[in-house]
């Protein structure tokens, strides 16, 4: 295995992924922000091209649209391109389950038409459209990944804030609903990638995911024993629930629809297709893996 070019490893999958692929002395080489807006180059020895870089999705709606669409499409199609142009054989995209869908009834699987509601969705999924279109020269492949929620060491997500609600001791007023979601532990992505880089498969799309799916309600108890406590799980009325969260979308207050939505939305995805192509048996369960992250930030200045 030659050098393995990645963009994005100052985030927090490209800091997971260099340190994992380190462990197992694969040769990596970061892009930098400059040479992504500027010129990109591609070694001779260049083999593979993991591309993290991106706009993340911003819940606080602060952002301007324009920014997703030129990072999130235009990066990515600046960069395909000079792959397309180079002797590198493999493309690997983390894209995002976003770009398939915002919401999910049933279970997300990869020939679900998409339908994505943010610009962080769409513009993903325009930039998996555009990789998807040009022709592939011989010898060389592409690899879409849509990964749902990732959380690990370093992450700072809302899985991170509701680390903090449990470990303060307040208790869990959303157990009344009841609901399951996929999560994905940074170190299984790793996994998965590695895999990529090690085996030859068909090009295309593929979600990647946890085997299992969690409820919130699990969740908080896999945080609550992470610290050595009891689960604090209160039923309170839904619909109460409900109306103190459209109180909090017009004045500031912790709990919003949006983030009660984040909470308790089903969101199921299936790992089957790249499970079963690649072979393979992911390293962590969902339960451990949430241990592990949990662990992590036990252990980080919170």
């Amino acid at each position: 295995m030659n050098k393995v070019k990645i963009t994005g490893t100052s985030g927090f999958v490209g800091n997971n992924l260099v340190s994992y692929l380190k462990h197992y002395s694969i040769n990596t080489t970061a892009v930098s922000r400059e040479e992504l807006l500027s010129v990109i180059s591609f070694a001779q020895d260049d083999e593979v091209v993991v591309h993290l870089a991106g706009k993340a999705h911003d819940l606080k709606k602060t952002s301007n649209p324009d920014e997703y669409y030129q990072v999130n499409f235009e990066l990515t199609k600046k960069l395909y391109d000079a792959f397309l142009l180079s002797e590198a054989k493999k493309f690997i995209f983390i894209s995002s389950v976003k770009a398939a869908a915002d919401g999910v009834d049933g279970i997300l699987v990869e020939d679900i038409m998409p339908n994505p509601k943010t610009h962080y969705g769409k513009s993903k999924l325009m930039a998996e459209q555009y990789i998807q279109s040009k022709a592939l020269p011989d010898g060389k492949s592409y690899y879409i990944l849509r990964p749902c929620m990732i959380h690990g060491p370093g992450n700072k997500g809302n899985l991170n804030l509701l680390y903090k609600f449990v470990q303060r001791g307040i208790p869990y007023p959303l157990a009344a609903f009841e609901n399951e979601r996929s999560f994905l532990s940074v170190e299984n992505l790793c996994f998965v990638i590695k895999s990529l880089l090690e085996k030859d498969i068909p090009s295309g799309i593929y979600n990647v995911s946890d085997d299992k799916p969690l409820s919130t309600n699990e969740v908080v108890e896999i945080l609550s024993k992470s610290i050595g406590t009891k689960a604090r799980l209160w039923k309170i009325s839904s619909s109460f629930i409900r109306f103190i969260a459209k109180i909090g979308d017009k004045i500031k207050l912790p709990l919003n629809s949006e983030r009660l939505h984040k909470l308790t939305e089903n969101y199921v995805v299936s790992n089957t297709k790249i499970r079963q192509t690649l072979g393979i048996t992911l390293p962590l369960s969902a339960k451990d893996g949430l241990i592990k992250t949990a662990n992590s930030f036990a252990h980080s200045k919170q």
